[in-house]
Parts: C-alpha cells; structure tokens; sequence
C-alpha cells in the first residue's frame, strides 16, 4: 500500500499554537502522529512525506523517529527540514530525499511537491493528481481557501491538519479526486 502525509512536525511546539493542533504539547502531538500512522501503515507499505517531517536542531532526533515509524519512507523536502543540512544525518534513513517527484501508479501519475502549486505536469489531460501540504490548515481562511480552489479537483493537501492526523492511502486520493 503506498501513503502520504506532509507536515508532521515533530518536535515543533510553535505549530501546535499556530495551526491550533489540539494537542496539550509535543510529547502528545508526536505520540499521536506516531500511533496513527502505525494503526495504518505496514512495514512494507510507502510512505511519501511530503516535507516539514520535523523541526529540530538534532540529527539524532528525526533518525529516532523515523525508527518508531513504520514503512518505507521517501521525502519530499520542505521548509521546515533543516534537519537533512546536518552532516550528522543519515540521510539512508529515507529511501531518497527529493525536492519534486512524480509517481507513477497504474495509469495515474501523482506530482509530489511540498508547496501547492498552480499548475502540473499532466493537469491539462486530467491525468495527473498533484499533492502538496505547506499551508496546513487554511481552509478556515477565506481568502485563502479562494486560492487554494484555484487547484481544482485534482489536487489534495494530504497534510496531518487536514487528515485527522493520519496519512492519506492513495485509494482514497484517488477516489477523492474522481
């Protein structure tokens, strides 16, 4: 089965506040990401993170928690992942780290960025769905749900904020964005 999610945060008390998560703190934040994605996902299941994974000044910690964390992950690199910057890292524990990426599935393809973007390849025969996160939870924002509307049908923030704090299987993008 293959997954994705974005914008988990791990470690980021300042998100909790900004993007009103109701969690009372880090500690429960991060157990509940963990236990939901695990309720979900197998070991052999993929995992694309589409960026910010975790907000730290320690390599050690996103590597911790990408060991409490089932499946096999890819990341898309967002913002917030400084992280990946320090030579301490190991990057090999993501199956690769990229910026962009287009994933192929049936005959679907799946554009994969961290930020929502405008237009992709394959957005003008239908058979492209583009996902991203970076803008969390901002359907409660006017102006900016207009904005995001602009993407259409085919594209899905599959952020934590916006998904129960679950990742999001790709039968369900698909059938979310039939």
């Amino acid at each position: 089965m293959i997954f994705f999610t974005a914008d988990t945060h791990f470690n980021d008390s300042y998100c909790i506040e900004l993007f009103k998560r109701p969690f009372s703190g880090v500690e429960q934040m991060d157990e509940t990401i963990i236990r939901n994605w695990n309720s979900c996902v197998n070991d052999n299941d993929e995992v694309y993170i589409l960026g910010d994974f975790a907000f730290t000044g320690n390599s050690l910690e996103p590597e911790i928690l990408l060991k409490k964390l089932n499946g096999r992950k890819y990341l898309i690199r967002g913002n917030h992942d400084h992280f990946l910057d320090d030579k301490n890292f190991n990057i090999k524990n993501f199956e690769w780290v990229k910026d962009y990426y287009v994933l192929e599935y049936e005959t679907k393809k799946f554009v994969l960025f961290h930020y929502p973007i405008f237009m992709w390849d394959g957005y003008f025969d239908g058979t492209a769905i583009h996902l991203y996160g970076h803008v969390h939870n901002m359907l409660g924002n006017k102006k900016e749900q207009e904005r995001l509307n602009i993407l259409g049908k085919k594209a899905m923030n599959v952020g934590v904020d916006m998904n129960n704090f679950f990742p999001v299987s790709i039968e369900k993008i698909i059938q979310e964005t039939e």
